[in-house]
Parts: C-alpha cells; sequence; structure tokens
C-alpha cells in the first residue's frame, strides 16, 4: 500500500536575485506538495520514465538496472555492462532514445576501469526481452572518458539529447584532478556532442578531425556537472557541484568556459583562494550559484500542468543540502524561486507525463518519491 504524506514543515524560499549575485534566503509557508512513498532502492541513481507511464527505468550505483512498474513486480533487467563500483563511481544515467517508442534503445553510463585507472562510459542498447525476462541487447560502447585517471570522483556522466533529436549531449567530470578542465586534449571537466552512434558533428566549436577528443568538446571549465537537461526554448542547462561551496547553475553555451579551476564562487577545500567569476575574466559565469553549497545532484526541466505556478522552471536535487530547489527561468537568466528541505539526500528529479514529480533518495534504502499538489 501506498503511503502519502503530507509535509507541512516550513519551506524556504530563495528572494529574487541577479545572476552570479546572493544567496540570501528566507523563509515562508508550507510546501504545496504532498509526497507519496512509492518504493526503495539500493543506491539509486538515476531514472526515466517508459511512454508507458506506469513503468520506469532506475539504475542502482551497485550495477543492477531496474525496470520499475507501479502495478507489477519490480525486476532486473539483464545485460548491464559491468561497472567499476566504488567511491562516486558505479552505474550512472539512463535515457531513452527520442524514438524509443519504434527502436527501444536506452544509453546508458557507468564507470569502468582500465589502463591508467578508471574513467565513464557511454553505451547504446536495446531493451528486449529475454528468457527471463528484460535484458538489454545489442550492447555497443559510444564514448569514452578520455584518459582514464586514478581516484573514483567526480565522473559527472548525465545525458541529454538535444530537442531535435539530432545529437547527445554528456556531462563528463573533471575527476578531482582539477586542470584536465582546460585542457583541450581531455574530455574530462567538459561538456560533449555526439551523434547518436557515437561519431561526432563536424559543426562542434572545437573540431580537428586530426583530434578526436577535442572535436567532441561543446564547453569546457566544468568540474563536477551532475545535472543536464533542456528547456522548452531549446536552451542547455547544466548544474555542478562547486569546490567548497559555490555550486553553480550554468547556461550551456557553444564553446564557452565555465572557469574551472581558474574560476569559482567557491574556495579549494584545503583553504586555497579560487578567484571568483568577474566581468571581463574570460570565462562565463554561471546563472545563479550557492554560498554555502546545495551538493546538487539531479536537474530537470518542469513544463508540466498539475503545478501551474511551476511552469518554466528547473529544479534540482540537494544531497548534502537535502533540499529540493525551484529555479524560475527567464528567458537567459533565472531567479531562485523555492528551497524545500527534504530531510535526505536527493539524488535524481523527473517529471512524468502526467505532471507529478519524482524524486529519488540517496543511499542504501533510497525512496522514490512521488510529490502531487496538496488539496485545499
Amino acid at each position: 500500500m501506498l503511503r502519502a504524506i503530507v509535509l507541512t514543515a516550513a519551506s524556504l524560499i530563495a528572494v529574487a536575485c541577479a545572476p552570479s549575485t546572493s544567496n540570501a534566503e528566507v523563509s515562508t509557508g508550507p510546501k504545496p506538495f504532498a509526497v507519496t512513498e512509492i518504493a526503495t532502492f539500493n543506491e539509486p541513481w538515476a531514472m526515466t520514465f517508459l511512454p508507458e507511464f506506469n513503468q520506469a527505468l532506475i539504475t542502482e550505483k551497485g550495477g543492477k538496472l531496474i525496470l520499475w512498474e507501479s502495478e507489477g513486480e519490480v525486476v532486473e533487467v539483464k545485460g548491464v555492462p559491468e561497472v567499476a563500483y566504488g567511491g562516486q563511481g558505479g552505474l550512472g544515467d539512463v535515457i531513452l532514445h527520442p524514438d524509443f517508442s519504434n527502436n527501444r534503445t536506452i544509453y546508458l553510463s557507468y564507470a569502468e576501469a582500465g589502463e591508467g585507472g578508471f574513467g565513464v562510459a557511454v553505451a547504446k542498447a536495446t531493451l528486449g526481452s529475454g528468457v527471463g525476462g528484460p535484458e538489454l541487447k545489442d550492447v555497443r560502447v559510444i564514448w569514452r572518458q578520455v584518459p582514464k585517471v586514478s581516484g573514483r570522483g567526480h565522473y559527472g556522466h548525465r545525458l541529454a539529447f538535444s530537442p531535435d533529436a539530432k545529437y547527445l549531449f554528456i556531462a563528463s567530470g573533471e575527476r578531482q584532478k582539477f586542470d584536465p578542465a582546460q585542457d583541450m586534449n581531455s574530455n574530462l571537466g567538459k561538456i560533449l556532442r555526439i551523434f547518436p552512434d557515437g561519431t561526432v558533428p563536424k559543426d562542434n566549436p572545437f573540431y580537428d578531425a586530426a583530434n578526436p577528443v577535442k572535436s567532441q568538446i561543446w564547453s569546457l571549465g566544468h568540474r563536477n556537472p551532475l545535472g543536464l537537461t533542456f528547456d522548452n526554448k531549446g536552451q542547455l542547462w547544466n548544474q555542478e557541484m562547486g569546490p567548497r561551496h559555490g555550486d553553480e547553475l550554468n547556461l550551456v553555451k557553444r564553446g564557452a568556459n565555465y572557469g574551472y579551476p581558474k574560476a569559482s564562487n567557491g574556495s579549494h577545500y584545503d583553504g586555497r583562494d579560487i578567484p571568483d567569476h568577474t566581468p571581463g575574466d574570460g570565462f562565463e559565469a554561471p546563472k545563479a550559484f550557492w554560498v554555502p553549497a546545495i551538493s546538487p545532484g539531479g536537474l530537470m526541466f518542469y513544463n508540466g500542468d498539475l503545478f501551474p505556478k511551476w511552469k518554466g522552471s528547473l529544479f534540482i536535487g540537494g544531497l548534502g543540502g537535502e533540499a529540493l530547489v525551484r529555479v524560475k527561468v527567464n528567458g537567459e537568466n533565472v531567479e531562485k524561486a523555492d528551497h524545500w528541505p527534504m530531510g535526505a539526500r536527493i539524488r535524481e528529479v523527473e517529471q512524468s507525463s502526467d505532471g507529478a514529480v519524482w524524486l529519488l533518495e540517496d543511499g542504501e534504502t533510497g525512496r522514490l518519491l512521488k510529490l502531487t499538489p496538496t488539496k485545499p
């Protein structure tokens, strides 16, 4: 039986602010949504709804891909590639090909081991039926982080298709190595643009036939991007964890440099200063930042009708901040709108076709939660 929990604790609402300025927040009234606990998973990381509304694919960091059905059993999908589980690494994002209803193609990101250490791989596969249930078939890796490095942090690896379905964008973390984010011979600390089959468009901003890695780059200077989504105007947004504070929400532009590790509104964990973003520094400043940090997780653009006042907003899950954050999009700028404490680390935010908002909590007993409007 589903447990409906109407949350009435005070929420926080951020005052309107110009891009990249203050982080002031003021208290406000109760949350405008009820929370229904749906299921529990072991370290869930990402989810995507299938065209059939009552089904979703959910990844667990340890390496399991789960097919969830609202009225059926929760079953494991077989054929998932072996993942290098540990630290921040494991099975990551899952998205559908835009023509999934016809081709049944999905895309997965995951950490893998190899020469030099660890890195992310992105694979495409067909979701089919096997002898024992759902199964991935024709699994093929189409992209890898270059180079593989030591350590198991800052993989990033969020995925998003462009609205015209022509391009796949990949958010790639700098793997806690700092300098690769500015290295054009590495795809670490970058957002990449490729075709769905893994080949590289020749109109990418840094295309170089002699340098296939550089050719993938759409933007650079990113740290640990854990959210990637398009809005209803076709603009690409990403959010990423800053170093010590300075978490960012960025409007991702072709060929832009977002500054890390040369510019950030946070500082290094050992106390060393990083110059703040300033006009004329040659870097693209975030449209919003958070000090203190919220440790952003998933990112979702809301275009549903169930919450009319939320239409045209970005939603960010807070990990360390244990919150759900709403940011209103105004053209190329944003306005901080709501900051609701959730009492748990929020790893993923998604929207279903009926306009409900869904959350995945982080951790070994992470819950799948459904948000619907509070009854008047």
